[in-house]
């Protein structure tokens, strides 16, 4: 046996020793020394019980949290809150390649804005696809407030396929939420502007400045938002806020609250008073209430006008046709949740101290019967806010946003200015709780809190501010999410969570066993399409081919412990368009690329192609390597990209090497493998015996060993090949390459069998 394979073998063994030493070594320490030289009280020690994951397990659900200003999503767990993953989605991201590739940088370009790249994004409002109001853990949905966007992301391999550009909007902030049936996702806009592309002074706000509400139209078939099939309603130059779609009872109509509906116009620079002196004069402001189903007819019927190729119905259609109302409600209001059954709305103004809870049988008897209040500037119907109400309950000082618990009539505010969560009935209109936060809470987020099945037990509070809870790390502070235990009657503050990215702003969570991501692609997979690429390439049928245009294209594969190919040899001037192949199978086996001084930066996952496209501008010399640490050989996973000067022919001469083998040399690299060979066959035996088609993950693990097997068969006959020749030279290179392919299999089979060995797996037969 090799010293490589019985370091192999034994690893386990030693690390098993090296923890029992640990553990005998302070086993003298008891948990009360523990909380003593800590300075624990038992009420910490119960708060880290209940979050505590042990090595190895897994979290009960899954939050999906915007990333702000990064432009990206955050992924964590609950109750551990430990960060999984951040989700490329508006900005470039290296690790994942995102923006790198020519598959994601198509993705990207969907983004553009008058023909401009834009690479940042603001996101706000991330929502998880629907079935009968039900989360389903298929597609997530987020917006970008800054350039009004909304990005698809896949929930199978959590990867962004589509970014949709609003073809109306200047500004937004209420997206994305869905219907029940995740049939459109609903984005409105921020703050007014014109609908069309042109200038429009100022002066002229009132008459062609406006707001609207888009129902982008998704279709499940295809995972993509369908431009052509969507649609938008006019609204009057109000500032829109957040939306939130009907359910059951109210299923058809969705909320849009508002702000700034006195249409003040700022202007400080000139003397005037500023935008927040003028957008908060009135005492209320308008929640608007649409009937998008109804809309939707309309649109189908032909009764929308066509605005930068996209329906608009208008205001006038809408007032004529009975889709569109307000109702006013709390001034600057920062929250519209629709109650898990569809009866309820909760609407909370940030400049009062109460919530409003809107009763949709009441609104949907005042449309009926046309009792109206009164009508705005626009012509649109005003609901009267009294007659609407079921109840209005004192929250605190700021309150902003709802969440609702698994317990009927139970929802959960953050309030603002006072720092606080409430927790209250909205039925009865009573509160029940009350918890500090750290500090000024924006939103908040229950276990599936925004769909009709709660399931309770958890609450996030989102802090725009952290001040003191944590380490200094300079003047720009992480934001803090804290987690709260809402299982009993009091809620329990369990967790202070830093986030490194700002500004989150709202977030979703869901089930974990509702998410059944994908682990490896299909080999030769393009994950941005989700299809076959054409660039797909297997091993043995690496190539590189030269086009009619200049253009280079270098076919490849990735793998443990090889670029192929090795070199690449191009002339000054050329485009050079790279398509590499990971050949993995096993799962978490992904290989990077990188190449000197040309911004290519690539992550090519099990199974995965991806491609990079450049003009070989300077000659010279230009490395390139695997970035993931990917095997024992990952440093000499390498290669060239040689740029030959315009004119120079390419080098002929047989390259050298630095050491010259023999027969001896020969013989004992042979020796070296049939022993290793030998260790593996008993690996092999030892899995076969067992019943390890039973677990996926080592079906997987046999199949890449498999292919490391096939690779060393064919390394070994062209060793066997060159030693008929009497070539020791490469035939001892040939075989220390069979003996590479020999110790990734063995890691693998190692790797299958500790799985087999911790997850129960039993000889056959017995």
């Amino acid at each position: 046996m090799t010293g490589t394979l019985k370091r192999l073998l034994t690893f386990s063994a030693i690390a098993g020793m090296g923890l029992a030493f640990v553990g005998s070594a302070f086993a003298a320490e008891t948990l009360d020394q523990v909380m003593k030289r800590r300075g624990l009280t038992e009420k910490d020690v119960l708060a880290a019980a209940k979050t505590y994951t042990p090595t190895g397990g897994r979290d009960e659900f899954i939050v999906f949290s915007s990333g702000g200003q990064s432009g990206q999503v955050l992924v964590y767990g609950i109750p551990s809150m430990r960060i999984l993953k951040y989700i490329a989605v508006f900005t470039p991201e290296p690790w994942q390649g995102y923006g790198f590739d020519d598959e994601s940088k198509a993705v990207l370009a969907q983004g553009r804005i008058d023909g401009k790249d834009i690479n940042y994004g603001d996101t706000h409002h991330p929502a998880i696809s629907e079935t009968n109001g039900e989360l389903d853990g298929e597609w997530l949905f987020i917006n970008d407030k800054a350039n009004p966007r909304i990005a698809v992301i896949d929930l199978k391999d959590f990867e962004t396929k589509q970014i949709v550009v609003n073809p109306i909007m200047k500004s937004e902030h209420g997206g994305a939420f869905v219907t029940p049936n995740t049939d459109y996702v609903i984005e409105a806009t921020q703050y007014a502007g014109p609908f069309t592309n042109d200038y429009v002074p100022l002066s002229e706000f009132n008459e062609k400045y406006r707001g609207a509400v888009t129902y982008w139209k998704f279709d499940r078939e295809k995972g993509r938002i369908d431009a052509a099939k969507s649609f938008s309603v006019e609204l009057p130059p109000y500032s829109q806020d957040l939306s939130d779609a009907g359910k059951l009872d109210s299923d058809g109509w969705s909320f849009t609250n508002s702000f700034c509906t006195e249409r003040y116009v700022g202007g400080i620079e000139s003397g005037r008073p500023p935008f927040e002196a003028g957008c908060s004069q009135k005492d209320t402001d308008f929640l608007h209430v649409i009937n998008w189903k109804k809309a939707a007819e309309l649109v189908a019927a032909g009764k929308a006008q066509r605005i930068n190729d996209h329906d608009v119905l208008s205001i006038e259609t809408a007032v004529a046709e009975g889709i569109l109302y307000l109702i006013p409600e709390p001034k600057s209001p920062h929250g519209v949740d629709v109650s898990p059954d569809g009866k309820y709305i909760i609407v909370a103004g940030k400049l009062d101290t109460h919530a409003s809870v809107y009763e949709f049988s009441k609104i949907k008897a005042l449309i009926d019967a046309k009792d109206f209040a009164d009508k705005d500037p626009y012509g649109i119907p005003i609901l009267d806010l009294k007659k609407s109400l079921h109840t209005q309950v004192q929250v605190g000082l700021g309150p902003l946003h709802n969440q609702y618990d698994s317990k009927p009539c139970v929802v959960y505010t953050s309030i603002y200015v006072d720092s606080q969560v409430t927790k209250w009935d909205y039925c009865e209109g009573k509160v029940l709780d009350k918890i500090s936060v750290h500090y000024n809470i924006g939103h908040l987020m229950s276990m599936e809190g925004e769909s009709t099945k709660p399931k309770g037990h958890y609450l996030v509070s989102l802090n725009k501010l952290s001040i003191d809870r944590f380490n200094p790390v300079g003047p720009l502070h992480p934001q803090n999410h804290q987690l709260i235990d809402i299982s009993n009657d009091k809620m329990e503050l369990l967790y202070d969570m830093p986030l490194p990215l700002g500004e989150p702003h709202y977030a979703t969570a869901i089930a974990a066993d509702k998410l059944q991501p994908k682990v490896r692609y299909q080999t030769g997979w393009d994950s941005r399409t989700d299809q076959k690429s054409e660039f797909r390439t297997l091993p043995g049928r690496e190539r590189i081919e030269r086009t009619g245009d200049g253009t280079v294209h270098v076919y490849g594969t990735l793998i443990r412990s090889h670029i192929t190919p090795e070199i690449i040899d191009v002339e000054e001037g050329e485009t050079v368009s790279l398509h590499f192949t990971n050949v993995e199978r096993a799962q978490d086996e992904t290989h990077g690329f990188a190449l000197r001084a040309h911004n290519v930066n690539l992550s090519v996952e099990p199974g995965k192609t991806v491609s990079a496209t450049f003009k070989a501008e300077k000659a010279g010399v230009y490395p390139y390597y695997c970035t993931e640490f990917c095997s024992a050989l990952h440093l000499e996973m390498q290669g060239y990209l040689l740029i030959r000067p315009k004119g120079v022919a390419a080098e002929g001469a047989a390259l050298k090497e630095g050491q010259v083998y023999a027969e001896e040399d020969y013989t004992k690299q042979v020796k070296t493998n049939t022993d290793t060979q030998a260790v593996i066959d008993s690996v092999v035996e030892y899995i076969t015996q067992r019943n390890f088609k039973d677990f996926p993950t080592v079906v997987a693990l046999v199949e890449d060993a498999t292919d490391q097997l096939n690779f060393a068969a064919d390394a070994k006959k062209k060793m066997e090949d060159f030693a008929g020749a009497k070539d020791w030279q490469n035939a001892t290179l040939w075989a220390q390459q069979w003996f590479q392919y020999q110790v990734k299999a063995a890691d693998i089979g190692l790797r299958a069998k500790t799985y087999l060995d911790q997850n129960g797996a039993k000889v056959v037969g017995k």
